[in-house]
């Protein structure tokens, strides 16, 4: 008797404990039922609006953000209008928008896609950056803030293609490019690289091989012009053609016109320096990478600015998500 007496009270304890959890659970629904009721629409609209944003804004700062293609400096691989995602966590994540850069282990590379902070870029503070980057965000780059007084957006960021490596060093002739890579000795024209390692990527020349020694006379003849000296009538004649040329390679325009003013007056020793430059090329150092457009003879990059450091790039292109029948893997 006194074991079927335990046996019972142990089941009364058990249905008494159930009903007391069961009750609990019902209440509590109840409650929650009733604040969800009490709740002003407006405000779980809001909420879940702040919430999205938050998510978008965590994934574009640290994962992958939207970028819109502001000019025809990549043609053909990016054109203008184009919408892309990129890569932000592959060489570190900024922690917020342009404040201390995350390491990583991995670093831009040679033929990489790589988007970077313009170096003759002016800030307007950092509360007006941080403003105008989050916005940028949550639109997934279709409103942009930080705009010229005509209107045109200021560029902040630039995608080009990584062609220089530490050690490389480059020079220009004809608008063409040479390398010679850190611990070679001979120079290799670029296109035979791009040719020899399989990249399927154009680089786009709009300026002409047989246009040159036009825009060199015109070179020339800037050159005397600076001085108030007069310019034969040859060489106005020859320097003439360049100014119908669409997109003349401005390099090779100064190249000429220094080595005419050093010609004039060796004793300038500013002429001698700035056209060094032209004549030795550029060296890539430790640490930094050499940024190029795709399409050469319309692109402010590298050429004008000099190499970029590592900590300035910020991700790499993936895909063009926009418009639909541009869609691909950005290669």
């Amino acid at each position: 008797m006194r074991a079927n007496t335990k046996k019972v009270d142990f089941f009364d304890r058990l249905q008494i404990i159930t009903e007391k959890f069961l009750t609990y659970r019902k209440m509590k629904r109840r409650i929650k039922k009733e604040e969800r009721q009490a709740k002003n629409p407006i405000v779980d609209w809001i909420g879940a609006f702040l919430w999205a944003a938050g998510m978008v804004l965590l994934a574009n700062q640290y994962l992958v953000q939207a970028y819109r293609i502001p000019s025809g400096s990549m043609i053909d691989t990016l054109n203008i209008g184009d919408h892309v995602f990129v890569n932000k966590i592959k060489y570190g994540p900024e922690l917020l928008p342009g404040i201390f850069k995350l390491p990583s282990p991995v670093k831009p590379k040679r033929n990489d896609i790589i988007i970077f902070e313009n170096p003759s870029y002016i800030s307007r503070g950092p509360v007006f950056d941080i403003a105008q980057r989050v916005l940028y965000m949550l639109t997934l780059s279709l409103v942009d803030i930080d705009r010229e007084d005509n209107g045109e957006p200021r560029v902040h960021f630039l995608i080009k293609r990584a062609v220089g490596a530490a050690g490389d060093r480059f020079v220009l002739e004809n608008g063409n490019l040479r390398i010679l890579f850190a611990g070679e000795k001979d120079w290799v024209n670029e296109q035979d690289y791009i040719s020899a390692r399989g990249w399927n990527h154009r680089i786009t020349r709009i300026m002409q091989q047989d246009q040159y020694p036009s825009l060199y006379a015109a070179g020339q003849a800037a050159a005397l012009m600076d001085l108030g000296m007069p310019v034969p009538d040859d060489l106005l004649t020859a320097a003439s053609q360049a100014r119908n040329l669409s997109a003349p390679d401005f390099i090779a325009h100064e190249k000429a016109r220094l080595e005419m003013l050093r010609k004039l007056l060796p004793n300038e020793k500013r002429y001698s320096t700035l056209l060094a430059r032209h004549r030795l090329g550029w060296y890539i150092g430790e640490g930094r990478v050499f940024p190029l457009g795709d399409n050469r003879d319309n692109s402010r990059d590298g050429r004008y600015f000099g190499p970029v450091r590592t900590s300035k790039v910020l991700g790499s292109g993936m895909i063009v998500y926009w418009p639909l029948w541009r869609a691909k893997n950005i290669l």
